[in-house]
């Protein structure tokens, strides 16, 4: 079967395109590493920030900007508002499968809620060694 080649006007080329290339590539290993820095924010703030629908809807948004680009290169690649019509739709899909579904069925609901309680910076330092 035939490759599909890159077309030309996504190819990165010389010092800028390598330093694009970077750039995605820091911000996808941040993106990575988000959800374990967020407990540092705080009890408070990083489980305001992930959890329920606030940590849906952050997500999602999080999720639609970032794919902005790869929307505007298959509007390009096929002169047609249908492809990125059709990304945005398995996102959406996909998205509301994990949200609605996988998130609810792994999280263990039918057991009786906690309040969690604070760590000492002392404790806190045993889980990162």
């Amino acid at each position: 079967m035939a490759e599909l080649a890159r077309p030309e006007s996504d190819k990165h080329v010389g010092v800028f395109g390598t330093a694009w290339d970077a750039l995605t590539a820091l911000v996808g290993a941040i993106m990575g590493l988000l959800p374990h820095l967020l407990h540092h924010v705080g009890l408070l703030g990083g489980a305001v920030l992930v959890t329920g629908a606030t940590g849906n809807v952050l997500f999602a948004v999080v999720g639609l900007v970032f794919s902005i680009p790869l929307l505007r290169r298959l509007h390009r690649r096929f002169d047609s508002w249908k492809a990125p019509a059709l990304a945005l739709g398995v996102f959406a899909l996909m998205f509301s499968l994990s949200a609605f579904v996988i998130g609810p069925a792994i999280s263990n609901g039918d057991q009786e809620r906690v309040p969690v309680r604070t760590v000492d910076p002392d404790e806190h330092e045993g889980h990162h060694g």
